[in-house]
């Protein structure tokens, strides 16, 4: 768990040339792990005492951070709030690590049970895969359809060096791939993964006092989290995953930015499998109601069409640490919005948004706009890497950073080479 966390926040902090003794609030994101293990990683970057939050809000976690500290900021108790998102996950499918008490979804795995039964496939592949099997049936979509979506995720993760899986797959080969449960196949599916993110959140009064970062600065514009209401129980499988929760969320996101939907052209969207990017692609108003699958069949949900979606590669490859999502979701905005993703850039936006879901319920969309509010343009990798505070392009280049950079970031006054340990030595020998 903790090389990840301290090397994604290292790179936040270069990124937004701070010192973590500017740092006023930590958020620290993660499903599996024991208490205070946000404790564990911010100690790192040093001891200086603020306000640390642990959060578990299932797949949402990571966003839900971030929905934390904007909130915190908003409401003028913090000037600059550092989120961190991680996750070191089993192999295989998810599952509960108490065995000696219901789990917090039993009710909603009861009315998948009494509404379309039970196989021996991981639960969260039947949910979601019920969902667009009633999609199927109310409004015409087909397995191709869904294997598409898949298809274009899978492509482009091709072009983003943190992708878990960067591999390229034919409509055919999704098809083909292991069945898991109807319409999912393997390929599909998001896998479990290991790994971390983070996210710098400021004031404009913190942003006005360092007016070098504003031309790299993207703004929040609209944010909302939303949990489920009793329509999650209508007996409705496409209800049943979220939809209801999903389409206020990004309609109260998309209305405090000033953004309708049928504008946003790049979206990072919870692709836990190409199901619920379907259905919510419909929730979400990318689309006319019920017709979701005749926008991927127009090839509008990739480069050359109205809206690309998880040009990231999404969930589907680029993986799912589920603390980490959320906030890898917002970096890949933000660098798209900067122009830093030159190798996959959705060019010519100027706001985008991001969803963000977990079962049980909680889900966070949020639309990032540039603060400046131009229209984004490709920046050469040469010109990042005067500007970015590694040395290089961290969009299209995954690597480290030296211990200089590490010692220009850690707390000049609270640091403590112990609770440091061995992480530096672990980040340098990956790298």
């Amino acid at each position: 768990m903790l090389t990840p966390s301290p090397q994604a926040g290292i790179k936040a902090l270069l990124d937004a040339h701070l010192n973590y003794d500017d740092v006023d609030l930590g958020v620290a994101c993660y499903c599996y792990g024991d208490s205070t293990c946000g404790q564990r990683v911010f100690y790192q970057f040093g001891m200086t005492g603020i306000p640390i939050y642990n959060v578990n809000n299932n797949c949402s976690t990571g966003s839900t951070g971030l929905h934390i500290a904007r909130t915190m900021v908003q409401g003028g108790t913090t000037q600059c709030a550092m989120v961190v998102g991680f996750e070191k996950m089993e192999r295989g499918s998810l599952g509960s690590h108490w065995p000696d008490r219901e789990v917090p979804t039993s009710t909603t795995g009861l009315m998948m049970m009494e509404t379309r039964g039970l196989t021996d496939a991981p639960g969260a592949a039947q949910m979601f895969g019920n969902a667009g099997r009633e999609y199927m049936e109310k409004y015409g979509a087909t397995a191709e359809d869904f294997a598409e979506i898949a298809r274009v995720n899978h492509a482009h993760s091709a072009a983003n060096p943190y992708s878990q899986f960067r591999d390229i797959y034919s409509l055919d080969d999704i098809l083909a791939a292991p069945m898991i449960h109807p319409p999912l196949t393997k390929t599909q599916c998001c896998p479990t993964s290991d790994g971390g993110a983070a996210a710098i959140i400021v004031s404009q009064q913190f942003l006005d006092a360092k007016p070098h970062l504003k031309n790299q600065a993207v703004l929040i514009a609209g944010q909302c989290m939303a949990t489920d209401t009793p329509s999650l129980f209508d007996r409705s499988a496409i209800n049943l995953v979220g939809y209801e929760m999903s389409q206020r969320a990004g309609k109260a996101a998309l209305a405090e930015a000033g953004v309708s939907a049928k504008d946003v052209r790049v979206c990072e969207l919870h692709d836990c499998f190409s199901a619920n990017e379907l259905v919510t692609i419909d929730a979400l108003g990318l689309c006319e109601p019920g017709k979701a699958h005749e926008m991927i069949r127009a090839g509008d949900i990739t480069y050359g069409g109205r809206c690309v979606i998880n040009p990231s590669g999404g969930l589907i490859s680029k993986g799912h640490p589920l603390g980490a999502t959320g906030v890898a979701q917002c970096a890949e905005l933000v660098w798209q919005l900067r122009g830093w993703a030159n190798n996959r850039l959705v060019k010519g936006v100027s706001a985008a948004l991001q969803h963000n879901l977990g079962l049980g319920g909680a889900v966070v969309c949020t639309v990032f706009r540039r603060a400046d509010g131009k229209v984004n343009k490709e920046v050469e990798s040469k010109a990042v890497a005067e500007v970015s505070g590694v040395g290089y392009n961290p969009a299209v280049e995954a690597r480290g950073f030296t211990r200089a950079q590490v010692d220009r970031v850690r707390s000049r006054k609270h640091r403590s080479e112990w609770a440091l340990g061995e992480t530096q030595r672990n980040v340098e020998a990956r790298f």
